[in-house]
């Protein structure tokens, strides 16, 4: 028995392929699901439609994930987090955090379009992928630097401050 399929069947097929099943597999499970309809001539003709229609408008949504994409890869956040020794931080830099630092420029991006590993736990340069789109992912920079009092920037103005100082014994 022929059917079409109307959603991805895992090890069976993608939405609008044509397959072949046995009787009981599409009568038992895939038509009273709405996985499959029969494939006849009619259901075969609006298939091709949905697909044609759903083509022009995958590729108005890549056009418009392409030109998000150029603007997103410009993109440079700075977050100030607490650190400790070995630059690592105390937490973590968390795709929620990252959504709401997008949001506050301007760019509309969700936190599960923001492909991030693992949290980033140290201080320095990150580069972080978003996915716009099936097909479309852009990079975006993000440099995480010690908050003011956090053990690492206070470290460094010691170390500035007895720089001073010897400089001042020498003179």
């Amino acid at each position: 028995m022929q059917v079409i399929l109307r959603e991805d069947v895992e090890h069976l097929g993608d939405v609008g392929d044509i397959v072949t099943v046995r009787p009981g597999y599409a009568r038992n499970f895939l038509l009273p699901r709405g996985l499959a309809v029969l494939a006849n001539e009619r259901q075969v003709r609006r298939v091709e439609h949905e697909q044609r229609v759903i083509e022009s408008r995958l590729a108005k949504l890549r056009a418009g994930a392409e030109a998000q994409a150029k603007q997103v890869n410009q993109i440079h956040l700075t977050i100030e987090k607490a650190a400790g020794e070995n630059l690592k931080l105390f937490g973590s830099v968390t795709t929620m955090e990252l959504e709401a630092l997008l949001r506050a420029q301007g760019h509309e991006v969700s936190r599960r379009q923001i492909q991030l590993k693992d949290n980033i736990k140290t201080l320095g340069s990150h580069k972080v992928a978003v996915k716009l789109h099936r097909d479309v992912q852009a990079t975006i920079t993000v440099e995480v630097v010690p908050a003011p009092g956090s053990f690492v920037a206070t470290e460094a103005a010691d170390k500035a401050d007895a720089d001073d100082e010897y400089e001042a014994y020498e003179a």
